[in-house]
């Protein structure tokens, strides 16, 4: 048989081993028989993480592929992925991502670490919390294994965390790594206003636990910019020289360890350096575990984005050089507000970029369009990245698929596959455990027929499985069934119950709940897991303007209707050059912390004229809309 059984590994996802640390973890003789727990927190033998968190085979549904500037067809674009990171890491190649840096939610409660407000946040938050300590261990170990799969052996890690839970964390890291590939614990030492502390010392440091693979890992010196006469001449290395004045120092030619320099090069190649010579550089301190860097000054209107707990950009470029080089591949899967994935555009890496918030990959999206647009005037192109879901699907993205494309995202998703016997003819679209399958059209509004149904079972009496091991059962997907589509499957099944030729047809709506229990049946214990294969809708967006005159207009989103059960607008965003092609949100315009989203605002423009204009909003269960219109500005 060539079918594809269910939930069968991809070739390319290598079970990774524990590290082998008997002699690390051997129990002192003289204290006798004593437990010692070698093992990560929820690791069972059998199952491994899998016992807390089953796998889910789903596929990503691409929701736009930007572009900024990179045309070349065969360049694989960067990845921004909205889903559960497990889950998503868990469909990503072994040895396939050369840095990951994390800066995952601190045990410091639920109040802190929820920062968009979506439901797939709130969702996980309260699944990371339960148990405590304990449980959000086994939470972030199951997620640390997977990022070790991924790592190639040059690769190496570093896991942003505070003084709630470093200390556990490492430990836990200790048996997933292995105590021998910890390379450094680094202090992020951030100078900022103290408050009134009275009974305790300031906490203004944050840890970075660095962790490699088994191999020759990438490290690239960093150096700090310590003035030159504290600098020992040993240090030094070659600079670039225009005659006998040096380029870019402050140090004077009549320096003696300048004349120890450029005596001995004379010496080692016979004649006076030239312009275009080398004779040293001065590279600064070699930089070590404590880091002062500056926290994102909240003035700061070009970096700072709103985000909360948003990262330095600098903190991000150390880490991102030193540990890669142009063209790796640098991992975030919890990007938040995009910080390492804009550095990592911008210091010319791919990256792989993760959030659970659907708020969070839209900000991120609109930074990296920004930072690409400033770098397109310094006439530097930047690669394409795409925009991607896992696990919730926006339905009518997928009815404009092609019908070949929009049959092998079903099949996927379904746990099925495309692979079947030579002769299953244009009726028989795939294979699940044996049973043939066949899926309708993309369209929302397209049902099933009684000729479908037809078609179908004749294909299954012509197949084959069905000529070697009379095969009866078939399974048919679509967005509906006509009535008569249902009336034809039931009279071949009411027949098949007394006469072997029929074919009994099973009939299941894609986005019911049948669709989705060959997920969740095995793991209908699992809270966070009842979310995963749904269809969501776009918010209905309708916008009112009003003209105040001098340039300045009123925008009014109130009106918009949110389809989605259960489901309120967490962001919008307003792009006030909107130019029909791409939305590009206008800076300052977008999600903030404490406040609601942005339905009313004032934009002032600069010229008058008709301008198009475009508003893009966002609910909490995922769904995402937009209006364009045009307006004449007075």
């Amino acid at each position: 048989m060539t079918q594809q059984q269910e939930s069968v590994e991809p070739q390319d996802y290598i079970e990774e081993n524990l590290p082998q640390q008997e002699q690390f973890y051997r129990a002192p003789a003289r204290f006798g028989s004593i437990p010692v727990e070698a093992e990560p927190k929820g690791w069972d033998r059998r199952e491994g993480f899998r016992k807390h968190y089953p796998r889910i085979d789903l596929p990503t549904q691409i929701i736009e592929r930007v572009s900024l500037g990179h045309h070349d067809p065969t360049h694989e674009p960067n990845r921004l992925i909205w889903g559960d990171n497990l889950h998503v890491m868990r469909q990503l190649p072994s040895n396939s991502v050369d840095l990951i840096y994390i800066d995952p939610p601190f045990f410091s409660g639920k109040e802190y670490n929820v920062m968009w407000g979506d439901s797939n946040e709130l969702r996980s938050f309260n699944d990371i919390w339960e148990g405590g300590l304990d449980g959000y261990l086994i939470w972030l170990n199951a997620r640390l294994y997977e990022m070790k799969r991924l790592l190639k052996t040059t690769g190496s890690i570093y896991v942003h965390c505070d003084w709630h839970a470093s200390h556990y964390i490492k430990v836990e890291m200790d048996r997933i790594f292995g105590n021998s590939f910890f390379m450094n614990e680094v202090i992020w030492h951030y100078k900022s206003f103290h408050g009134n502390v009275k009974r305790y010392y300031p906490r203004k440091h944050d840890v970075l636990l660095v962790y490699t693979k088994p191999g020759k890992w990438t490290f690239n010196r960093q150096y700090d910019e310590n003035n030159e006469d504290t600098i020992d001449f040993t240090r030094w290395n070659e600079y670039l020289v225009d005659g006998y004045k040096i380029m870019g120092s402050n140090m004077p030619m009549q320096d003696s360890r300048f004349t120890r320099f450029y005596r001995r090069w004379v010496k080692q190649n016979g004649r006076e350096p030239g312009p275009d010579d080398v004779v040293y550089e001065v590279k600064g301190q070699a930089l070590d575990t404590v880091w002062d860097i500056k926290p994102v000054d909240p003035k700061d209107s070009e970096e700072r984005i709103g985000y909360p707990t948003q990262k330095p950009e600098t903190l991000l470029e150390r880490i991102i050089s030193a540990s890669s080089y142009e063209g790796d591949v640098v991992a975030d899967f919890f990007v938040g507000g995009g910080t390492t994935a804009a550095v990592a555009q911008r210091l010319g890496r791919h990256f792989i970029a993760c959030d659970q918030s659907r708020v969070a990959i839209a900000v991120t999206a609109e930074r990296l369009k920004q930072q690409a647009q400033t770098r397109a005037m310094g006439d530097e192109y930047t690669p394409d990245f795409t925009v991607e879901q896992w696990g919730i699907y926006e339905a009518e993205r997928l009815s404009d698929m092609p019908v070949d494309q929009f049959r092998d995202f079903v099949l996927r998703a379904y746990g099925a596959s495309r692979i079947g016997q030579t002769g299953d003819g244009p009726h028989i679209h795939g294979w699940r455990n044996q049973l043939p399958i066949w899926v309708g059209e993309p369209e929302l509004v397209s049902q099933a027929t009684a000729a479908d149904v037809q078609d179908f079972a004749n294909a299954i009496r012509r197949s084959t499985q069905y000529q070697q091991a009379n095969l009866r059962d078939g399974i048919m997907l679509a967005w509906g069934f006509r009535p008569d589509a249902l009336a034809a499957a039931e009279q071949l099944r009411q027949l098949a119950d007394v006469d072997v030729n029929f074919i009994r047809l099973k009939q299941v709506s894609i986005g019911d709940a049948d669709f989705r229990e060959h997920i969740i049946g095995r793991s209908t214990d699992k809270a966070d897991y009842g979310e995963f294969l749904t269809f969501v809708q776009p918010p209905v967006v309708n916008v009112g303007y009003r003209s105040l005159g001098g340039g300045s207009v009123t925008f009014d989103a109130g009106d918009t209707a949110v389809i989605n059960l259960d489901a309120e607008v967490v962001n919008v965003q307003w792009d006030f050059e909107y130019n029909g092609r791409r939305f590009s949100a206008t800076p300052g315009y977008s999600f903030q912390k404490n406040k609601k989203p942005q339905l009313r605002v004032t934009h002032k423009f600069s010229s008058r004229g008709k301008r198009r204009i475009a508003c893009r909003v966002q609910d909490s269960r995922g769904g995402e809309g937009i209006w364009v219109g045009e307006v004449e500005v007075n």
